[in-house]
Formats: C-alpha cells, sequence, structure tokens
C-alpha cells in the first residue's frame, strides 16, 4: 500500500511542475509588463519640454496611469486593448506602489490595420481612481476626460471642458500628444495583482502601502514617478 502511495504521490507532484512552471511565467510577463510602463515613462519624460507632459500638471496629479502597448484593431467595427500600471499620490506626497490595470474601448467607423500605442493618463482627483477600484471605469461617461496639453508652459485649464479630470496622451512612432479616448474602460487587473502581491491583495490596499517584498520593476514604477515629479 505504501509504495502505491508513494508512486501516487509522486504522479502528482509531476503534474504538478508544469502547473507551477507555467505560473512562473505568467509571473514572468506580469513583471515584464511593468519594465514595459517604466519605459515609456522615460521616453515620455525625456523628451524636449516643449513637446511633453507639463511639470506643473505631473506634480499636481492625483494619480498617473501608464499603458504600454496599446493594441487597436479593426475592420469597420474596431478595439483597443492594453495592460498598465497605476499609481496614486499618498497624503503625504509620495507616490504609492502601483495596481495593474487593463484599459479596452471600441470604436465603429471606417477604419483597417493594427497599431500599437503608448498611453498615459493623468488624474487630477481621487474621484476617478475610486471608480477604478470599485469596478469597470469609463473614461468620459464616468469622469470627464481630455485630450491633455503638451509643453513647457501648457496650461491645463485650458482644454476644450474647462473641468476635465483625466487628460490622456498617447505615443506612437515617435510622436506623442494628447488624445481623446472617450468610451474606454479601465479596470483593476486583480490576477496581475496577485501574482505579484499575492493572493487576496487588493488595490485599495496597494495604494494604502499594505504590502510587502515588491519585485524590483514594480518599485522601478513608484520610483520613477518620484524622481520626475521632484524636478
Amino acid at each position: 500500500m505504501k509504495p502505491l502511495l508513494r508512486r501516487l504521490s509522486a504522479l502528482a507532484l509531476l503534474a504538478l511542475v508544469p502547473l507551477l512552471a507555467n505560473a512562473a511565467e505568467t509571473r514572468d510577463k506580469v513583471l515584464e509588463r511593468a519594465q514595459n510602463a517604466v519605459r515609456v515613462l522615460n521616453e515620455t519624460m525625456q523628451q524636449a519640454p516643449d513637446k511633453a507632459i507639463p511639470l506643473d500638471l505631473l506634480k499636481n496629479a492625483y494619480a498617473i496611469a501608464v499603458i504600454p502597448d496599446v493594441v487597436k484593431a479593426g475592420f469597420i467595427f474596431g478595439g483597443r486593448h492594453g495592460e498598465g500600471l497605476i499609481s496614486v499620490k499618498s497624503a503625504d506626497g509620495t507616490w504609492s506602489n502601483p495596481s495593474f490595470i487593463s484599459l479596452t474601448g471600441g470604436s465603429v467607423g471606417f477604419q483597417a490595420g493594427v497599431s500599437s500605442t503608448d498611453i498615459v493618463l493623468v488624474f487630477r482627483t481621487q474621484r476617478g481612481v475610486d471608480g477604478i477600484v470599485n469596478g469597470k471605469f469609463t473614461l468620459g461617461a464616468d469622469a470627464q476626460a481630455a485630450a491633455g496639453p503638451v509643453g513647457r508652459y501648457a496650461n491645463a485649464s485650458t482644454d476644450a471642458a474647462l473641468h476635465a479630470e483625466i487628460y490622456s496622451y498617447s505615443r506612437s512612432r515617435g510622436l506623442f500628444a494628447g488624445v481623446a479616448l472617450d468610451g474606454s474602460a479601465l479596470r483593476i487587473d486583480n490576477d496581475a495583482n496577485e501574482l505579484v502581491y499575492g493572493q487576496g491583495v487588493t488595490a485599495r490596499r496597494i495604494f494604502e502601502g499594505g504590502v510587502g517584498g515588491v519585485p524590483g520593476p514594480v518599485v522601478d514604477f513608484r520610483d520613477r514617478l518620484e524622481e520626475y515629479t521632484a524636478q
């Protein structure tokens, strides 16, 4: 009986090996997403001041999201999807560890082909972030969104809506500009958060500093935000 149990135990362990390997690969992919977000943040902020997000807008932001490689594809009916990170500013002015998020959206009209674009979202108020944490949040419907101003002296209050809560930017093929993303939905990526921070860890807990052992690529995103908004 005991040899049979040992054989069954060995078979069970062998069956778990590929599952554990797949889990590790998935976590590696999530950390790669963090590295890409850092890359986009660096490339965005290292542009000439007259072609970048105004520093005053960044310094006064409540939250910043970076979503690399948002893929837009379609023929007649189109859609976009991307995955990235979002950090919020704490009460003491420092940036939180980031939560993983996803962005999806659709559009109708004559279009064809596939394109990849980096997206940066600057949140001016807490309301938009609360909406994301509490469930699906749609730009333009749940909070006013506008194409963000660009340049050293751009005034964030001169957009068409005058009271936009979120400013959005895109970077594609070296071109950087404000972009309208109305209708795009933002969600917390709970699966990615659990892979990085542990089972049951919520976005709110991440933002409030209730996590430890944060991997280097994820910490790097927070540190780069600290660096760029302190300029």
